[in-house]
């Protein structure tokens, strides 16, 4: 018997074995994850390391709301979940927003946090970081899931995949405790634990009767409208999507992030004659657009009159349906999969009158010739119309180039003024309209797509996350930051009329950012004209090397809020 006992030890010895950290790993290689954003530390400083020396790209940020923020768009750029990791409790809260933010704009993203022990953490015994970190995450994404066992890790991390892409995309929080990264198992039984997610995201298909119900909308239609939203880019059904357009006739209003959806030229975009368009229409084909606040909710003074407008809704959630207006058509299921049937339905198709499509043209050709001398203007100090001016000849000649853009002016005049021509070229704000996306979306945007990047920063957003013009640096990507810089927030001229601080609004006169840039070895370049501008930009765009151009604005130019200054309260009472 004692014979027995030592060759079943022997054999027992001989066994290869794994753990939690390797589980992970072969896990997330197994789904086709490629790229994680982290802060590295307690206790997930290994796991890094780890992930680094098994062949996936880990990229280490400055701050953990930098790196979800890359995570995000990453999701939205490659349709496959933006992998964040961080450390446990601040850590942990600091990519929270950035969670919650890709789960409002419906972007796929998995927040993987280290986390003390549960029963340390469950009898409140004050362990390091300690925190309940699933309680708090829930509110706050799409799903939350905590693995407390080795085996369990293939399950927990299919499980965040498929919550993060099927359905209407969002973020999805892994709780992952410390004492898991250790356990140890047979390596056999691990990779049998192991799930490759098979068909994550599966097409949803559309009812005939919605389907038929909106093509009957849409050909009672005189004056109709197609609205694009981001949820159509992140679609990537580019080709059916331009042929619904352009079969149907219809003017098209593209969001921010569905510009180049089909060029910002194109004959039938009526960007430029936003107002008429959203006023003078009586159908409105809404294409993964939600009538939320940056639709002025589909009522009030921007939409005319009240009650006049009938709306088609395509969109995945049923829930989105009816939330701010009444939908006559709501058809449910991916935008690839209804656009699908709609053109599938369509037949012979009358066009709009050319009386409709003729009014639309005619607006915005008056608008564009109308904003055309503003933005050939060589002024010193300059204004963001002559700076933007050679900025969108810039990305003209650049098609293929990333744009990032943030800031209160320099977003909203961006928006207008720059045309997009290929799809998902324009990152931003979002949903939210949330500051400090910039240089996570920048990073990403250079790493997930491969092309540069120029990120055009009003200097109050650029404040957010510049640190990570140092990540920018040390991997070396080819981003051109380009802050407008008119010394604050909205604009430099206010003043404190009760003391000798600063007004609220207002930072160091003539900051020079381009010296930061110099300080990690990238380039910095100072310019006070839109010719310097222009030079500068292109210089850095050819070079593919980390560049910061502090762009001098005249501290008066900009508005307050730039153009949503009407959701900031005003004080009624007199001032003395």
């Amino acid at each position: 018997m004692a014979q027995a006992a030592a060759q079943t030890a022997g054999t027992n010895e001989e066994r290869e074995l794994t753990d939690g950290f390797n589980l992970v790993i072969d896990a997330l290689k197994l789904n086709g994850i490629e790229t994680i954003y982290n802060v590295p530390g307690i206790p997930i400083t290994d796991l890094g390391r780890m992930c680094q020396a098994a062949g996936l790209r880990v990229l280490s940020f400055r701050h953990e709301q930098n790196a979800g923020y890359a995570a995000s768009i990453a999701g939205f750029l490659t349709k496959k979940p933006g992998i964040c990791l961080t450390v446990s409790a601040p850590g942990f809260l600091n990519g929270l927003t950035a969670l919650a933010h890709a789960t409002t704009n419906c972007f796929p993203m998995i927040l993987i946090s280290g986390s003390s022990e549960r029963e340390i953490v469950d009898l409140q015994q004050g362990d390091y970081e300690e925190m309940d970190q699933l309680a708090i995450a829930k509110p706050l994404c799409k799903a939350a899931y905590r693995v407390l066992h080795a085996a369990d890790i293939g399950i927990g991390l299919a499980r965040a995949i498929r919550a993060a892409v099927s359905g209407r995309p969002g973020g999805v929080y892994l709780d992952l405790p410390a004492k898991l990264f250790g356990q140890v198992m047979d390596a056999e039984e691990g990779k049998k634990s192991l799930v490759k997610v098979i068909d994550p995201a599966p097409a949803q298909i559309p009812a005939p009767d919605a389907v038929k119900r909106a093509l009957d909308v849409l050909k009672g239609a005189k004056r109709p409208l197609i609205i694009l939203g981001k949820g159509a880019a992140y679609a990537q059904a580019d080709d059916a999507i331009r042929t619904l357009v352009e079969k149907s006739g219809i003017p098209f209003l593209p969001m921010s992030m569905a510009k180049g959806l089909l060029p910002d030229t194109h004959p039938q975009c009526a960007g430029a004659a936003r107002s008429t368009v959203l006023k003078d229409s009586d159908v409105v084909l809404l294409l993964g657009a939600r009538l939320n606040w940056l639709l002025s909710h589909g009522k009030g003074k921007a939409w005319g009159e009240p009650h006049s407008k009938k709306f088609i809704q395509v969109d995945i959630e049923p829930k989105e349906m009816d939330s701010n207006v009444e939908i006559a058509a709501p058809l449910v299921g991916d935008i690839g999969s209804c656009v699908e049937a709609l053109l599938g339905g369509m037949g012979s198709w009358t066009k709009p009158s050319a009386d409709w499509t003729g009014a639309v043209t005619k607006k915005r050709d008056e608008n564009v010739a109308k904003m055309a001398p503003r933005l050939m203007n060589n002024n010193v100090p300059m204004d963001y119309h002559g700076a933007l001016g050679v900025l969108r000849t810039i990305v003209k000649e650049r098609p293929d180039a990333m744009l990032v853009n943030e800031g209160a002016n320099a977003l909203d005049l961006t928006r207008g003024i720059i045309d997009m021509y290929k799809p998902r070229k324009r990152i931003d704000v979002g949903t939210w309209g949330v500051m400090g996306i910039g240089m996570g979306y920048a990073i990403a945007a250079a790493v997930e797509t491969g092309k540069p990047v120029l990120c055009i920063e009003g200097d109050s957003a650029f404040g957010f996350s510049g640190m990570e013009i140092e990540t920018i640096c040390r991997y070396q990507l080819p981003v051109c930051i380009v802050i407008f810089n008119n010394d604050g927030i909205y604009r430099g001229t206010d003043v404190n009329p009760a003391g000798n601080d600063p007004a609220t609004t207002v930072f160091v006169k003539g900051a020079r950012y381009d010296k930061m840039m110099e300080g990690f070895g990238g380039i910095g370049v100072n310019v006070t004209s839109p010719d310097e501008l222009k030079r500068a930009v292109n210089e850095a765009m050819d070079s593919g090397k980390p560049t910061l151009i502090n762009a001098v604005i005249d501290p008066a130019a900009g508005s307050e809020s730039g153009r949503i200054g009407n959701l900031n309260p005003q004080s009624k009472l007199k001032k003395k």
